[in-house]
């Protein structure tokens, strides 16, 4: 019988693990889908399947696991990645409870916890989806639902892929997508050269962005690569790092001065690092997430300027770029400013770039477009870089193309450019116009101070979190922003990741949200958090404290 979730079964245990013939039990949890036998020596859990062939291998023995917690990669259990840690874990478990008729002071989850625009409603581009799909369904060539700019598009594609099919993989990257970055990179770039053979398109940015990484990590003990990176980061970084067990060199982006990269910072902790590793690597994140800012044009110089005389390696995750709203900002790639900086600088600097088509406008994650290109890499190991690549087989075919459309839109000539820019035009308007509506609302609210939201999709407040609810957290073994924000889920139903699990400077506390939502759930969900905060603030008795820490 079930018996507070659990099934009782009594088997024989000399088919256990007993050489004694005493009956032990067998409990499986059903929603966990973990058994445990419970025998004369001692209780020990297993999957259902596992406690099925465990009750049924005899001579009285249980085959032991090669991969236990033990005997597990070190650098796979330092990874951390808290945009989908504890926190969504348990907004899921709130959401099937939902679904299945509990009750809650709330109806739904609204997650703001990551940067997926179709997940929050964001329709697609149409262009970009007739494109893929004429792709994927060629028969469509022929069909007069298509326009020719598209089909004109899919055809050239189509004819850069081995059979003509995008289920080839015969060729890592298509070539003619690779010649339409470069061409894109150089009328962004207002004329700067860019050559298609230093072109990589990767399974999104973060296949790209960690391929880099691996070659530059290398060294032992105090010769160990040490890679600087801003905090708050965004998690892939320092995930990454920890896996190739490199050393991770924190450099604070300024808050009070809307996150700007100060040089002195960097020089700060590039020296501090020397004593223990040997920093490599200098990664920037411009349009920055989770913190929003668009640095400036002689912040990039300087930057530049100390990646040279450092000798780093400097890489620009610049995924954000065509996401900038404030009107004061602009987005300026750190190849454009390294070669305004002059032949000595552009013929040096190491720099590789990254862009996604799960950004942007497009919002498409789920193909995992992207690119990388790559400038002053030595020849031998840009062979090595391919090398690598190329045994991890070509990205999907599908999101290099997805990536094609971004850098190769409808030009005023053809029949899809107004309704093209169109819908271009509504989903970063109405980003711009979420990005204010989410400084101002969370500016009203005591205790909560968040800088402009100048550009990618996320707001990073500050939240002033009272003594006495820091010393709880610390009671429950906590971050005291994860008590806030499982707190906040569990009475509002708003999902937001805890700022320290991007970085943040000691004894101060934040939450990275995004401002996807459609603009009447991103309202509810502000008021919510308003509301609760107000409430959390009293609970303490430190209202009159907050506004202080504010102001």
């Amino acid at each position: 019988p079930y018996r507070f979730g659990y099934a009782q079964i009594t088997v024989p245990c000399q088919s256990v693990t007993s050489p004694k013939k005493s009956p032990c039990r067998v409990g499986v949890r059903r929603k966990s889908q973990e058994a445990s036998i419970d025998g004369p020596y001692g209780l020990k859990r297993y999957s259902t399947s596992e406690a099925t062939v465990a009750a049924t291998v005899g001579n009285g023995q249980i085959r032991e696991k090669t991969l236990t917690m033990e005997t597990l990669n070190p650098q796979v259990k330092a990874v951390e990645y808290a945009v989908r840690g504890p926190i969504v874990i348990k907004a899921g478990e709130i959401e099937r409870y939902l679904q299945e008729g509990g009750k809650k002071p709330f109806t739904e989850v609204i997650k703001a916890n990551i940067g997926d625009a179709h997940a929050m409603g964001q329709q697609p581009i149409t262009f970009l989806r007739q494109v893929v799909a004429l792709c994927t369904f060629p028969e469509l060539l022929d069909s007069p639902s298509f326009p020719k700019d598209a089909k004109w598009r899919a055809r050239r594609i189509l004819q850069s892929c081995g059979g003509q099919s995008i289920g080839e993989e015969g060729m890592f990257w298509v070539d003619c997508i690779r010649q339409d970055i470069a061409a894109y990179i150089e009328q962004r770039d207002q004329g700067v050269p860019a050559n298609w053979e230093n072109i990589f398109l990767t399974t999104g940015a973060s296949d790209g962005i960690v391929s880099i990484l691996r070659l530059l990590v290398s060294g032992q003990a105090h010769a160990r690569t040490g890679v600087m990176i801003p905090i708050p980061q965004y998690p892939l970084y320092s995930a990454a790092i920890a896996e190739m067990d490199a050393v991770q060199v924190n450099y604070y982006l300024d808050e009070d001065n809307c996150w700007a990269l100060d040089v002195h910072e960097l020089h700060r902790a590039y020296q501090t690092a020397k004593e223990h590793c040997q920093p490599r690597v200098l990664c920037i994140i411009n349009p920055g997430n989770p913190t929003g800012q668009v640095q400036s044009k002689k912040c990039i110089k300087d930057v530049l300027h100390f990646a040279y005389e450092e000798n780093l390696f400097v890489m620009a995750d610049e995924v954000y770029q065509d996401n900038v709203y404030a009107p004061d900002c602009q987005f300026h790639s750190f190849k454009k400013v390294l070669y305004e900086m002059g032949p000595e600088y552009f013929n040096s600097v190491e720099l590789a770039s990254f862009h996604s088509s799960s950004k942007g406008y497009t919002g498409e994650c789920g193909f995992r477009g992207g690119f990388m290109e790559i400038v002053n890499l030595d020849p031998e190991v840009k062979s090595q870089l391919v090398k690598m690549l190329s045994v991890r087989l070509c990205p999907p075919v599908t999101g290099q193309a997805a990536m094609d459309v971004i850098v190769n839109p409808p030009q005023p000539d053809e029949p899809s450019h107004g309704q093209f820019y169109k819908e271009k035009g509504l989903v970063l308007g109405a980003l711009a116009d979420k990005a204010k509506l989410t400084e101002h609302i969370l500016n009203a609210v005591p205790g909560i101070k968040c800088n402009p939201v100048q550009g990618a999709m996320y707001a990073f407040p500050r939240i002033f979190i009272p003594p006495r609810a820091v010393e709880e957290a610390q009671a429950l073994g906590m971050q005291p922003d994860m008590m806030y924000c499982l707190r906040l889920l569990e009475e509002t139903g708003i999902c937001v990741v805890p700022g320290s699990g991007f970085g943040q400077r000691e004894g101060s506390y934040h939450f990275r949200m995004t401002i996807l939502p459609s603009a009447e759930k991103l309202k509810v969900l502000l008021e919510k958090v308003h509301d609760f905060h107000i409430k959390f603030l009293n609970e303490y008795s430190a209202l009159d404290e907050a506004q202080r820490s504010v102001s």
